[in-house]
């Protein structure tokens, strides 16, 4: 649904079925759209997978932060493919600490 500012949110409750290639799938619309993700209970994905997750968002952050907002159209290489950037994504993550089934995060 859309956030209070009109921006499109998408809630992903994260799982151990979850692999880097959905999740990367997911990251890249929201960038190309410019919607915000939240995405819930972070840690029950496997530590293999969140090893690669953590250099996708990290891509995408460091694509946000070279923005020029004088010119919208920022483009960056992700997962091999060359997308146009929003700068208006966001990528949220919650974790559960503790909670059995959860994977312990360095």
């Amino acid at each position: 649904g859309k956030g209070g500012g009109g921006v499109y949110v998408i809630v992903v409750n994260c799982s151990e079925g979850l692999d880097y290639k959905s999740i990367g799938r997911m990251f890249s619309g929201l960038a190309q759209t410019g919607a915000w993700g939240c995405f819930d209970e972070f840690n029950r994905i496997n530590i293999e997978v969140l090893s690669v997750v953590a250099q996708q968002v990290l891509c995408i952050l460091t694509a946000i932060t070279s923005v020029n907002p004088d010119n919208p159209e920022t483009r960056v290489v992700f997962e091999g493919i060359d997308i146009r950037l929003r700068w208006s994504c966001g990528l949220f993550i919650t974790m559960n600490p503790g909670y059995a089934g959860r994977t312990a995060l360095p």
